[in-house]
């Protein structure tokens, strides 16, 4: 007899939560309508109705990656950002919902061109180009592979003709001034990465998760060389990790940057550092 959705769902969430997956039901509700091909609406109308043979493998393939602690948006091959669907894999950091008060701060005030450092899978630059249709911008990765997921990502979303791709570790090889500049930059700590979910620690980059050490290095270099590529009353914003603000603030404040602020998150952490 046929498996119908709603036990198929049942049994999945069962797997996962014995599987030590945090929201294990959202994740089965999510792997389920992504195997049939649906959206989650349309899968709870669905609920009573048996499923064929060919989804019950894929729902099983799915679930057992997941319970390895495969991100779902690995599985899925895409994370929701801002107002898209960017593409991502085991190249690019996910891009998550604390990055989006970069976003909102960044587009308070209009600008000509961006800088992206660090791109990753392009979700901040591709974001602010879609909200500004008539700027320009540059994004900067180390790993081709990473620029690669960001231009297919520019190409999906509209913006690539507005967009160029720089292979470069930070500010090294870009040229001009721009008056906006961003980075979510890797920021974790070496003695941080042993305790991270193993969603992040086992299936992310860590060349984008941390640069060893304090955490602090890629803040140090591009806090040296920002007043070279800043245009007069340009603006810089740059996340950090919540209890970083502090030593954030030093280093711009010492390379020469007076007065940064702190914006918090929806959740009232010290989220990002404006310049």
């Amino acid at each position: 007899m046929s498996e119908s959705v709603r036990s198929t769902l049942e049994r999945a969430t069962m797997m996962l939560s014995a599987a030590g997956i945090e929201g294990a039901a959202r994740d089965a509700q999510i792997l389920l309508a992504y195997v049939l091909e649906v959206d989650q609406a349309a899968l709870i109308a669905k609920l009573d109705e048996p499923l064929k043979q060919s989804a019950l493998y894929g729902i099983d393939r799915v679930i057992a990656v997941r319970s390895l602690h495969q991100p779902v948006s690995h599985i899925i091959g895409k994370r929701s950002f801002w107002n898209h669907d960017f593409m991502v894999n085991s190249d690019v950091l996910d891009p998550r919902a604390d990055t989006e008060t970069l976003i909102s701060a960044a587009l308070e005030q209009p600008f000509d061109n961006v800088l992206d450092l660090g791109t990753g899978s392009g979700a901040i630059v591709i974001s602010l180009l879609a909200e500004s249709p008539n700027s320009m911008g540059v994004a900067t990765d180390i790993s081709p592979a990473a620029l690669d997921m960001a231009r297919r990502n520019a190409g999906r979303i509209g913006v690539a003709d507005r967009l160029r791709f720089v292979e470069a570790n930070w500010l090294s090889g870009v040229s001009g001034r721009f008056d906006l500049i961003v980075s979510n930059p890797p920021y974790i700590s070496e003695a941080e990465m042993e305790n991270l979910a193993p969603e992040v620690r086992d299936w992310e980059p860590h060349l984008a998760l941390t640069p060893g050490g304090d955490g602090l290095e890629a803040y140090r270099i591009i806090a040296a060389g920002l007043g070279e590529r800043l245009a007069p009353n340009g603006r810089a914003f740059f996340e950090i990790g919540y209890e970083q603000a502090n030593d954030v603030c030093e280093i711009f404040t010492r390379a020469g940057f007076t007065q940064p602020k702190v914006l918090k998150d929806l959740e009232g952490r010290d989220r990002v550092v404006a310049i």
